[in-house]
């Protein structure tokens, strides 16, 4: 197959688009073009897909990436047996542009991976007006309905299964297990990993970083919203955490091993409420036990595996406390890193899940292909 795969919004190197789908779908040796915002990411395609660059959709400065997505499905689609878009703001540059492909006799398999609850996540857009979010919640749940009769329809979550009328398949997002035996979680150092906001506890994470210090160290890997951004780059140069910025998934995952906890401090917030933390899972994965703000999947992974700790919304104090007994007791910690782990290869790992996602994609090509013949 040839699948072209787009993005505005996510990092090039997003873990579940590039590391997860498309490394799925090479490895079954299919074609992969990839069209992301490589330049505004200030990163270059992988050798093993071709790389599209376009430019980046953030805020209120949309205009521009959509069009180039336009055109580039207009330009690339009729080549491509699947194009897979992984934002929804991608559905706008879809009216007319796929009725002009049937016209010219292509027929590519349309495809929309909900990543997210997007309406929910509306309330935590600083660049949306309070009094433009609840009308364009219902936008945004109308549009959901709209996409949902035109192209097919990959979740992140059952969870999201409420959002519409018919059953999607769940492409979960799942850890990938380093192989062997990870080391056994230290007692000097915690990491987060992932996208650093408000609504992610970023702020905690320094209040957090300066309780703790200097017995225990507190990495920070990722990107960070602007509003967060000064406050974490000062708290590095201070010497109060250690803030990498983004770093490539192999460069990231590797910080985790021999961690005493990996973080997730995520607020009570509606987009969170139904999503399971994939760093969480990847902490499971790297044998490093979880300390997790109570958002239901998280904490009911971590009580049910007896992987970590829960601790209250916005409380770096119960975080520290949390982070100390962890320290102080190498049994607890040790047990916490060993079920984690093994729940994440028995339960949790994306190898087996691998074939299932390419699977789907070739069946969806083959109907489509059928139906297109019998027309």
């Amino acid at each position: 197959m040839r699948i072209l795969v787009v993005t505005v919004v996510h990092h090039p190197e997003d873990a579940r688009i590039l590391h997860r789908q498309i490394a799925a779908l090479r490895e079954r040796g299919h074609e992969v073009v990839y069209a992301a915002p490589y330049a505004d990411r200030n990163t270059r395609p992988r050798p093993y897909v071709e790389g599209v660059d376009l430019p980046r959709a953030a805020g209120r400065d949309r205009g521009a990436a959509l069009r180039a997505a336009r055109a580039l499905l207009a330009e690339r689609g009729a080549a491509a047996d699947v194009i897979l878009l992984h934002d929804p703001e991608l559905l706008l540059a879809l009216p007319g542009t796929l009725r002009r492909l049937r016209r010219a006799g292509a027929v590519p398999v349309t495809v929309w991976d909900v990543h997210e609850d997007t309406a929910a996540a509306l309330a935590m857009k600083g660049w949306v007006p309070r009094p433009l979010r609840p009308p364009l919640r219902a936008a945004v749940r109308a549009a959901e309905r709209l996409a949902e009769r035109r192209v097919r329809l990959l979740l992140a979550e059952d969870a999201y299964q409420h959002r519409f009328r018919g059953r999607h398949p769940v492409v979960p997002n799942l850890a990938t297990p380093p192989p062997g035996p990870p080391p056994p979680p230290g007692d000097d150092r915690v990491v987060y990993l992932g996208q650093l906001s408000r609504a992610r506890g970023a702020l905690e994470l320094i209040a957090l970083a300066r309780l703790l210090a200097p017995a225990v160290r507190v990495e920070a890997i990722g990107t960070a919203d602007p509003d967060v951004r000064d406050a974490l780059a000062a708290a590095d140069r201070e010497g109060v955490l250690r803030w990498y910025g983004f770093l490539p998934n192999d460069r990231a995952l590797a910080r985790l091993s021999g961690a005493l906890a990996g973080l997730s401090l995520l607020h009570d917030q509606p987009n969170y409420r139904h999503s399971r933390p994939t760093k969480v899972v990847e902490y499971m994965a790297h044998g490093v036990p979880v300390v997790t703000t109570p958002t239901p999947l998280a904490a009911e992974l971590v009580e049910r595996h007896g992987c970590g700790l829960v601790v209250p919304y916005r409380d770096a104090s119960a975080a520290a406390t949390a982070i100390r007994r962890l320290a102080d007791d190498t049994d607890l910690r040790l047990r916490a890193a060993r079920r984690g782990r093994q729940a994440a290869v028995s339960e949790l790992n994306w190898h087996p899940r691998a074939a299932d996602f390419v699977d789907l994609l070739e069946l969806w090509v083959k109907e489509e292909t059928a139906g297109a013949g019998t027309a």
